[in-house]
């Protein structure tokens, strides 16, 4: 069965599978932008962070019921609840007791190595590293996108796997209302337990090792109940050579080098205050713990990256560190469910906290973390996914993959058309518009074109002038500038199409405008669209860049990270990658009643690079 047909059975499953978002659907779209807005507008305003400190908070341990635990495996999968097949696979695929996974390439060093591959234990502990649904969050979204298929991948588990979850900038479109229900009331998900009950958490795990879950709200600070909270969790239980794994729902440590230079302040001085200090009770003294982040991880940016941190002695240059396990990662891990993103504009090196940081207390000099070789997907592979937004034959093209872009389209350019027939009446000197598009020839259209075309430039040379005026340098055409030209261009060559026509003289006017109207809306849904997805794949960076690849919602390419942690202390990092997701499903009977759908064929899993070792202490 496909999602359409699972969804007929929406009331035997106890909830409906969903398609896959559409992100320049215009309609989806504008919902969203409404959503964000009054989320940023209100977030000030009435901050749930403030209001859960009424809410009794205490430290977590996993695994659950083994205290005395020397080993324990960690599943960490972010951004999920978008379409059910991409969401399913992975969740599947989590759920699995034991998986067998494909190596990078050539041989693997792992001794849990196999003749089949791979072979790694499912985790007793979950952590969901934001963005839990989309496009907004709702109650019935959490269930349809979210509960609903992990639910069904896994119904029951005797180990009684925990679920941590933080909240991502989707998940607090509506307050964080539906997170705080759906993960706050320690309920049970399938299989998975919910412990937490605040929207961020601090878990114990064995060999001294602690994972830290943050809520940054909007990109916001840390509010001061959340501040608390980690002091007497985290900082008051810090002992010397203890490792913390960081877990944010933003990867500020890219966005304070390629947008803003203070995105990463949060996090440093959390790493400073919090984890590598701790106050003294009773005075404003702090005192080293000795303990320190070995691994930050995040989502958002749905695709897999790797930095890891220069050590001294390490040749100068932007090339690849060679693996150490003393070395500091962060990693970014969005593959959970939602499309894929884009790789090939990733800066090779991040120094934290940058030169441009308003920092009062920062280390000097900063810490520079290096890309590392491998990314998912690759540069190469990167480039050529984003391209398939302007090839019609990609099966990815615009209009393709948002139907309402494309109708959009052929509505804007319908009134484009109108407009420009009553211009080129004026410049003919008739009164209807119509009779402008019947009796005149194309001469009269390239005359008139040639004046839309010379008050088009007019404009661009004031603009530049106008940036040169205020910059004191050259600058090219703004993007929207560009668009709309192009468009107009469009808009124009719908015109020359409807004069060239030679519509009979018998044929009513209204009939012949029905008609150019017809053909300027078909130019406008095919050309216009296809004109702007080449004015997007020419975006080198910025919102418009990212619709590359959010306009194609690539439903494949989907993964996750399962970490180890084993006796001695030492942690290794295995990122999964599933590169077809499963498509075709059908209904078995669930063990507590009702159906639930079942992948016809589990998806193939391999690594993206080889296992990352990771020591405990600094």
């Amino acid at each position: 069965m496909k999602v359409r047909e699972l969804r007929e059975h929406a009331r035997e499953l106890d909830f409906t599978p969903q398609e896959q978002v559409r992100w320049l659907a215009p309609r989806q779209l504008a919902r969203t932008a409404v959503k964000a807005v009054l989320a940023a507008v209100f977030a000030g305003y009435s901050d749930k962070r403030e209001v859960q400190e009424v809410l009794d908070a205490g430290l977590l341990e996993a695994p659950l019921g083994d205290p005395d635990a020397r080993e324990i495996w960690i599943d960490y999968v972010a951004d999920i609840g978008d379409g059910f097949d991409a969401t399913s696979s992975v969740a599947w695929t989590l759920a699995e007791e034991e998986l067998v996974v494909a190596p990078a390439g050539g041989e693997s060093a792992d001794s849990r190595t196999t003749p089949e591959g791979l072979r790694l234990s499912r985790g007793s502990l979950l952590v969901l590293g934001g963005d839990e649904v989309y496009p907004a969050a709702s109650a019935t979204a959490y269930e349809d996108r979210m509960k609903g298929p992990y639910r069904a991948a896994l119904p029951e588990a005797a180990d009684r796997p925990l679920m941590v979850a933080l909240p991502g900038n989707h998940d607090w479109y509506d307050g964080l209302t539906a997170f705080l229900r759906m993960f706050t009331q320690q309920r049970s998900i399938g299989g998975w337990q919910t412990r937490q009950t605040r929207s961020y958490f601090c878990v114990r795990l064995p060999e001294r090792w602690w994972l830290v879950g943050l809520d940054s709200q909007l990109g916001a600070y840390f509010d001061d109940p959340q501040l608390r909270y980690f002091e007497k969790h985290l900082s008051a239980n810090l002992q010397p050579g203890d490792g913390v794994i960081v877990c944010s729902a933003e990867p500020t440590w890219l966005e304070s080098v390629e947008k803003d230079a203070d995105a990463f302040n949060a996090l440093h001085w959390f790493d400073r205050n919090l984890i590598r200090t701790r106050g003294v009770p009773g005075s404003d003294r702090r005192v080293p713990t000795h303990a320190s982040v070995r691994l930050w991880l995040t989502g958002d940016h749905h695709h897999y990256a790797r930095y890891a941190e220069r050590l001294p002695g390490d040749p100068p240059g932007t090339g690849a560190p060679a693996p150490d396990p003393r070395r500091r990662q962060m990693v970014t891990c969005g593959l959970g469910g939602a499309y894929l993103a884009a790789t090939h504009r990733l800066p090779a090196v991040l120094p934290l906290p940058p030169g441009g940081a308003r920092l009062r207390d920062k280390d000097e000099p900063p810490a520079e973390f290096a890309r590392t070789g491998r990314t998912y997907p690759d540069a190469e592979e990167s480039r050529r996914l984003a391209r398939g937004i302007a090839v019609p034959w990609s099966g990815r093209w615009l209009p393709w993959r948002n139907l309402g872009f494309a109708k959009l389209a052929a509505v804007l350019h319908a009134f484009l058309f109108l407009l420009l027939c009553f211009l080129f009446a004026l410049a003919e000197g008739v009164l209807r518009p119509v009779d402008a598009v019947r009796r005149a020839g194309l001469a009269d259209f390239w005359g008139f074109c040639a004046v839309c075309l010379g008050v088009a430039g007019a404009l661009l040379v004031l603009g530049f002038l106008g940036r040169l005026l205020r910059r004191r340098r050259a600058a090219p055409p703004s993007g929207p500038a560009v668009a709309t030209l192009s468009q107009a261009l469009v808009a124009l060559g719908a015109l020359a199409v409807t004069v060239a026509v030679p519509f009979p003289a018998s044929w009513d006017g209204w009939l012949v405008l029905l008609l150019c109207l017809a053909v300027a809306a078909v130019l406008g849904a095919v050309v216009g669209s296809g004109v702007f997805a080449l004015w997007v794949l020419c975006a080198k960076g910025g919102q418009v860049a990212e619709w590359q690849m959010s306009g194609q919602s690539i439903e494949d390419h989907k993964g996750f990270l399962r970490l180890r942690i084993a006796p001695g202390g030492d942690l290794t990092l295995y990122p999964l990658v599933l590169e077809r997701i499963c498509r075709e499903w059908e209904l078995r009977d669930g063990p507590s009643g009702g159906k639930r759908p079942v992948p016809t064929g589990m998806p193939a899993v391999r690594l993206i690079e080889d296992p990352v070792v990771i020591s405990r202490g600094a």
